[in-house]
């Protein structure tokens, strides 16, 4: 058994930390969480509390990215100056994406990984749809790229829901596949759901999910078999949607109605499925994913450092649309100011302040990311639940003098100073055990772009 007595911790339903808080786990499962200010703690003697490690400042549940796609790491600071769009963005993005193999793959996504539990993420959804040879062939083991990201999660010291995303078409028009995007597709969703059956992920920190890239990659008449198979599977199942004004309008074109419409027409949408980005919704689209009991996962920091526009959260929220959080293209890792951002967003967006309580984005960041990615189990810190903490310092130039219920509107990743994983700990005093991530970064980074 492991005992820790955190200085504060944010147990579940609860609008502020609680002081003084004893934390035990056995086989990476809390057994206890007993604030001991409530007299409910009888056996909490002297022993007890001198062999538990002390957590000094504000533990929280682990922290859930629920939206990565790990080798755009490599883009950061090569395309945010210049003019341009979303558009010329994925040409740069392209490039990268071209260079990959499994081993190279390997090494970036440990590093960015290993980034992630630096900043408290204690599991993470890569949308993963970089399958193939730089050709288009196979590799020998047809999911050798989806293996890497498994084993890189495993060897960064979190988990992982690999939502494996098919990908057939370069348009909504159905334009083929060209270029390094030859390396998506599986040809159709028949032969993506064959070679996804074929792949059972090594380790019990990895599950495994569906992605539809989104309706300008699967034809419509392939969306239901994509969706089917995650229903089946009991899997989770993201897509990128309407993250551009653009989408909207050729999907309309083509179908005569939203992405939104057009998936709540094939069967797609559900409580298992999360929409990614929704930045440019309807109000006949909340209403859908309302209706239909999807999620909605945010990207804040990338929607912005693409000029995607902000996502009406706060009608979402009102609508009962669960919201996760991801960092997506690794701009930044950070999901506090992910978190903070959709409130500070929706002020950019309103002229308002005060749309989103400090619990309500805590939520976002950890209990229901993890719901988005299929971990039902993770994302509190409560009896029966996976032992995952993440400590904040309050004593750092941004948090010192600031309530713990402020850490979402003040702290950043640099101030996560202690991570837990299955009752595992992954970072002490600010430093991963097993990477150094600065090194594995540079090297990981140099290998894909030449630098």
């Amino acid at each position: 058994m492991t005992r820790w007595l955190a200085e504060q911790a944010w147990l579940p339903d609860r609008a502020a930390p609680t002081p003084d808080v004893l934390i035990e786990a056995e086989d990476g499962r809390f057994t206890a969480v007993t604030p001991l200010a409530s007299g409910d703690a009888p056996h909490t003697g002297v022993e007890v509390l001198a062999e538990a490690v002390r957590l000094p400042g504000l533990t929280l549940p682990g922290l859930a990215n629920a939206h990565s796609h790990a080798f755009h790491r490599a883009l950061r600071g090569r395309t945010h100056g210049g003019q341009g769009d979303f558009w010329s963005w994925r040409d740069v993005m392209y490039a990268v994406a071209g260079r990959l193999d499994p081993d190279s793959y390997l090494a970036l996504a440990r590093a960015a990984y290993a980034e992630m539990a630096l900043a408290g993420v204690t599991c993470v959804g890569e949308f993963h749809y970089l399958h193939h040879g730089p050709d288009g062939r196979p590799y020998d083991d047809p999911n050798a790229m989806g293996a890497a990201l498994v084993e890189a999660a495993a060897q960064a010291g979190i988990r992982i829901t690999l939502l494996d995303a098919c990908y057939l078409t370069a348009s909504v028009a159905g334009e083929p596949l060209a270029g390094v995007q030859r390396r998506f597709g599986d040809g159709d969703a028949r032969r993506w759901a064959d070679r996804v059956d074929g792949f059972r992920p090594a380790g019990p920190h990895a599950l495994r999910g569906a992605a539809i890239h989104s309706v300008r990659a699967v034809p419509a008449d392939q969306l239901a078999t994509v969706a089917g198979w995650a229903y089946r599977q009991g899997a989770p199942l993201h897509v990128h949607l309407s993250e551009q004004p653009a989408e909207n309008d050729a999907c309309r074109a083509a179908h005569g109605r939203t992405p939104t419409g057009l998936l709540a027409d094939r069967g797609v949408l559900g409580p298992d499925v999360t929409a990614v980005h929704a930045t440019h919704p309807t109000s006949a689209d909340l209403a859908l994913l309302a209706e239909h009991r999807t999620g909605v996962c945010l990207c804040p920091t990338t929607e912005r450092d693409l000029a995607d526009g902000i996502g009406p959260a706060r009608l979402m929220a009102d609508a009962g649309i669960p919201l996760s959080l991801g960092s997506d293209s690794h701009a930044v890792v950070d999901l506090f100011e992910e978190a903070r951002a959709v409130e500070l967003d929706e002020r950019l967006r309103t002229r308002r302040r005060g749309h989103f309580t400090a619990a309500a984005l805590r939520d976002a960041a950890t209990v229901s990311g993890h719901a988005a990615l299929g971990w039902a189990d993770a994302g509190r810190i409560a009896v029966g639940e996976r032992a995952d903490l993440v400590t904040v310092r309050l004593d750092s130039p941004r948090t010192a003098g600031v309530p713990p219920v402020g850490v979402f509107f003040a702290a950043t990743a640099a101030d996560v100073d202690q991570v837990v994983v299955d009752g595992r700990q992954v970072v002490r005093d600010g430093r991963h055990l097993t990477v150094d991530v600065p090194a594995e970064l540079r090297t990981a980074v140099a290998a894909v772009t030449g630098d």
